[in-house]
């Protein structure tokens, strides 16, 4: 595959360069944030500090944190910084687990998410020779249209496809030659399983090469699966709303950490009941500062991901800093019995547990004022197909078993259910039933 770079001059630049780089665009920033948003300005105040006092990227720290909390406390506009006529589109979530949040953009703001979206796309090596489906969903949702915009930007043909009608989807991918496929990761294996069962051939009935992927934790495991069914290189894309959707950071061809645009945002990890800045190779909560969006910018902005930040040059010449996967979100880490759980250390086990597919579904209850765990793991058709004995699935329930408790340190109920019996999502994948918040 071509690989390129996007913006050299950017993405390689010398780190020290940077950083005066990124103190100058923060303090703007500040400046920025202060005199236009009444909310983060008496926050400020209330801390003592004021713009004056941000220079350099050392001293964010003094800043206070945001939160997306505070997104729907002034909803729509109350973290909006320039006026409402300077604002081009809004994007948002979709407000499931309460009040909606929005982002506005600038002019200029869509044109800064755009590039990042392409530098992640020409990571992959695409360019004006390929086919770009877009499996994301479109709407207020960023993945859609900002895997688009960076589409077009780069010069593909692009296929607007959005979520769901997954046999349209392959006819579309088949008579059109699609190359590079941008979706969930979830929604990837999905499609992986389809083209499967349609007795399609990836490299001869489905000419994909690479796939960009994220809206959701994936673990490597989940990657190589993916790899395997649909014959692709694929990649992880990182974004949030509240941020600039995807593009925020990115894979190369290393798959060594996610490269972040670092001359758009500054990167953090704190530690998440202190909120202490960690130092780089240590796990905690993943913290972002937008330095270019006008909009509405965002200071300190908590994300609840769950990652490590490494800072030692990637061989592929960018020397931006790198995220770590996300192994998990402060927010939907589940406490069993005092023992955290995250989906992504079951995940783990069930895509290296041979005849257990990667759809799952753990239901977290509680009996007789004890906490329980199960969890429910689709087999693979093959498997399935070829266990014909009562005693064969045992086993195999018992092995699912003992390799969780290695990784999660307590027992659960493994459930094993024959093929596309769970649900499946052309979104962000369902993965977790709390019935002990019903």
């Amino acid at each position: 595959m071509n690989q390129r770079i996007y913006n050299p001059e950017m993405e390689c630049m010398d780190p020290e360069e940077r950083r005066i780089l990124q103190g100058k665009r923060l303090h703007e920033t500040v400046v920025h944030e202060y005199e236009n948003v009444p909310f983060y300005r008496e926050r400020m105040d209330a801390r003592g500090v004021t713009p004056d006092d941000i220079q350099t990227v050392e001293d964010i720290e003094k800043l206070p944190f945001m939160q997306k909390t505070d997104l729907r406390d002034t909803f729509p506009f109350g973290l909006f910084a320039v006026p409402n006529d300077q604002i081009v589109r809004i994007q948002g979530s979709s407000g499931t687990t309460g009040k909606p949040i929005v982002s506005g953009y600038t002019e200029g703001d869509i044109e800064v998410w755009t590039e990042m979206v392409s530098r992640a796309l020409a990571a992959a090596g695409a360019d004006k020779d390929d086919v770009i489906q877009v499996c994301y969903g479109y709407g207020l949702f960023t993945g859609g249209l900002g895997a688009h915009q960076g589409a077009t930007n780069v010069g593909a043909m692009v296929l607007p496809m959005s979520s769901g009608n997954t046999q349209r989807q392959l006819m579309m991918m088949q008579e059109l030659g699609t190359t590079i496929l941008c979706c969930t990761p979830s929604y990837a294996a999905y499609l992986g399983e389809s083209i499967r069962d349609a007795g399609l051939v990836p490299g001869k009935d489905i000419k994909l090469r690479a796939g960009i992927f994220g809206a959701e934790p994936w673990t490597e495991e989940m990657r190589r699966h993916i790899e395997e069914s649909l014959g692709i290189d694929a990649r992880d894309i990182y974004g949030l709303t509240e941020i600039a959707g995807p593009g925020v950071a990115f894979e190369c061809e290393c798959k060594n950490g996610s490269h972040v645009n670092e001359d758009h945002v500054i990167a953090e990890i704190i530690d998440p009941v202190t909120g202490k800045q960690l130092p780089y190779g240590t796990p905690g909560e993943l913290v972002f500062t937008t330095i270019t969006k006008k909009g509405m910018p965002m200071l300190r902005y908590r994300t609840h991901d769950i990652c490590t930040l490494h800072n030692e040059k990637c061989v592929c010449g960018r020397t931006t800093i790198r995220m770590g996967r996300i192994t998990g979100r402060t927010d939907d880490m589940i406490v069993v019995r005092g023992v955290n759980v995250f989906p992504s250390q079951i995940e783990t086990v069930l895509v290296k547990t041979p005849g257990a597919s990667p759809h799952y579904l753990l239901i977290v209850d509680r009996v007789n004022n004890s906490d329980t765990l199960e969890v429910k793991v689709e087999m693979t058709g093959e498997v399935f197909r070829a266990t014909d004995s009562l005693g064969e699935m045992q086993r195999l329930q018992k092995h699912i078993q003992s390799q969780i408790k290695s990784v999660v340190g307590i027992m659960t109920k493994v459930t094993i259910v024959p093929p596309k019996t769970l649900p499946r999502s052309e979104g962000k994948a369902k993965r977790v039933q709390d019935n002990r918040k019903l």
